[in-house]
């Protein structure tokens, strides 16, 4: 028996309390199950759709979005022959734009070489893009019954409590052993709903910050619970300090049309249409018009005339907290000494409506639509 077995069979409950927790969380689950849209039947590609959807996503958000997009495309093949555009659009507001691009990859991988059925292999489901192990784990059980355990926030946080593991659950030891109990809890039937069950109890009553004890059906078998050290257990994720940046977006107008720029592959928001935005660094008005002439012309290869602020916007992007400053401006020219690789195009106010746009980008269309509405 290596080290690492020994490490973890010190740590796991024996049968009876399995036996005991499975029961007990069940019954909690039959009486408090929220209805959600996803769980009303078990087609995989629903599944799978709701998992990459709620993945660093409030459930309360994800609702709305799920329907929607089922309603638009509602077939894994439909999600294959649709355009990106279209996926990006449904996509719009839920953020992190690179889960929708890799859904609408794997639909189509889906439908090329497997025949339009999602597999039940867990190895073929991970070689899909943008699935890995817990979303592998989650759709098989839940749409096969298959023995595939889960972890994701909400179970982490739960099964460490359970176990009383106050080291770092992020680390290799700490996975290995909450990967190895959210096996152990596994019952032999009806895999799906358990899985379900246990994101339920992490979600609604083991909380981050004030975990409802006094309601959980695990309580008196948590040992955290026992040892009064909910608070702080588990070990919090360490969280980077947000830096401040500040950018310019420019509404560059052209005969009562618009300018939009596609940003390319690994740029934030690929994929997407947009405003040309970039950093800024000076602070006077000179200062400021000179950097907006000089960044349009080297981002899409545009000469403007800069006008005036017409609103500022702050909002967060993983680790960064940005100001946007937005400018009015008229097209001059296009460039005679650049050429830009990005796809740009002239559109009618009405026309943003079409086109997917970061929640920033959105909010300006709307303040144009507004102006050209008054």
């Amino acid at each position: 028996m290596t080290y690492h077995d020994e490490f973890i069979g010190d740590f796991l409950p024996d049968t009876a309390w399995r036996r005991t927790f499975r029961r007990r969380l069940l019954a909690w689950y039959d009486r408090n199950a929220r209805p959600l849209p996803w769980r009303r039947n078990r087609d995989p590609y629903a599944v799978w759709l709701s998992e990459i959807m709620l993945q660093q996503t409030q459930v309360g958000t994800v609702v709305g979005y799920f329907d929607r997009f089922l309603t638009t495309l509602p077939t894994i093949r439909a999600l294959a022959r649709a355009k990106e555009r279209q996926v990006l659009r449904l996509w719009e507001g839920l953020g992190y734009y690179r889960r929708a691009r890799q859904l609408h990859r794997a639909a189509k991988i889906i439908v090329d070489e497997l025949g339009g059925v999602f597999p039940r292999d867990p190895q073929v489901v991970r070689r899909l893009p943008g699935i890995g192990r817990y979303t592998t784990g989650a759709i098989l059980s839940i749409a096969f019954d298959a023995q595939e355990p889960i972890l994701e926030a909400n179970t982490l946080r739960l099964l460490s409590r359970l176990l009383a593991y106050a080291d770092d659950p992020r680390s290799t030891e700490g996975q290995r052993l909450l990967w190895a109990m959210a096996r152990a809890v596994l019952p032999r039937r009806g895999t799906g709903r358990f899985n379900q069950a246990l994101m339920e109890l992490g979600s609604m009553v083991c909380e981050v910050r004030s975990p409802r004890c006094e309601v959980c059906p695990a309580a008196l078998l948590c040992r955290a619970n026992q040892q009064g050290r909910q608070q702080e257990i588990p070990l919090p994720k360490v969280r980077r300090q947000a830096e401040s940046v500040r950018e310019a977006a420019v509404l560059v107008r052209r005969n009562g049309r618009m300018l939009l720029l596609r940003w390319p592959e690994g740029r934030r928001w690929a994929g997407l249409w947009d405003f040309p935005r970039f950093p800024v660094h000076t602070v006077s008005p000179a200062g400021i018009r000179r950097e907006l002439v000089e960044n349009v012309r080297e981002l899409i290869g545009v000469d403007i005339a800069p006008g005036q602020h017409i609103h500022t916007l702050t909002h967060g992007v993983t680790r960064f907290r940005i100001t946007l400053e937005c400018y009015e401006a008229e097209f001059v020219s296009n460039a005679q000494t650049v050429t830009s690789p990005l796809k740009t195009r002239w559109l009618q106010p009405k026309e943003l409506d079409d086109y997917p746009l970061s929640t920033t980008g959105r909010t300006l269309s709307r303040l144009l639509a507004k102006a050209a509405a008054s």
